[in-house]
């Protein structure tokens, strides 16, 4: 779903045709998965993927269809890619977006609300879109991507900083309010 800068949709496009050099803006989502310890599932992308293909990032990243509110698209790829059968997710970061380049030129330009979802089921990869699964403790995980240790896709860099300061607990973080949302993703 491509959007305007205000984050109306605009049209739509094939996902093959906006990644590329010269990418629109588009509608896209980043989902959180924890289990009851604060443990996050980080994954591999798989390593045939367009867009940084055998980058760990976290859980889970799509787009939503047409029409399609974004926590609904959270729900379907996280069953699709992880098998994971889940409730309504929550919104964390309701106005997140940012802009990455590869280093083959391949730019990724998105509109990206992050949501949290907290579960006690045990993911089963699609290896179509996940090469490799593993859960961390948070505080493991946010001091190697802040110092640097932890290599991580360029989105989940530029969103950490943002989740750590709702605080030290992932499974406390605040619910944000849906008005925040792009309309699109409503």
């Amino acid at each position: 779903m491509l959007v305007d800068p205000k984050g109306r949709a605009i049209g739509t496009a094939p996902k093959l045709s906006v990644h590329t050099l010269d990418t629109p803006l588009h509608l896209g989502f980043s989902c959180y998965v924890f289990d009851h310890d604060g443990r996050v599932l980080l994954t591999r992308r798989a390593g045939h993927k367009v867009t940084w293909p055998g980058t760990w990032t976290n859980t889970c990243c799509g787009h939503p269809l047409p029409g399609e509110p974004a926590h609904a698209a959270v729900v379907r790829r996280l069953s699709f890619e992880l098998g994971l059968t889940v409730g309504t997710p929550d919104l964390i970061l309701p106005g997140f977006s940012y802009r990455a380049v590869m280093t083959n030129g391949t730019m990724e330009r998105e509109l990206c609300p992050v949501y949290r979802v907290i579960t006690a089921a045990l993911p089963e990869p699609n290896p179509e879109e996940v090469g490799e699964t593993r859960w961390v403790a948070w505080p493991e995980f946010a001091e190697g991507v802040a110092s640097g240790t932890q290599p991580i896709s360029p989105w989940c860099r530029e969103q950490m900083p943002l989740l750590t300061a709702l605080g030290a607990d992932p499974l406390a973080w605040p619910r944000a309010d849906a008005t925040g949302l792009p309309p699109a993703a409503r």
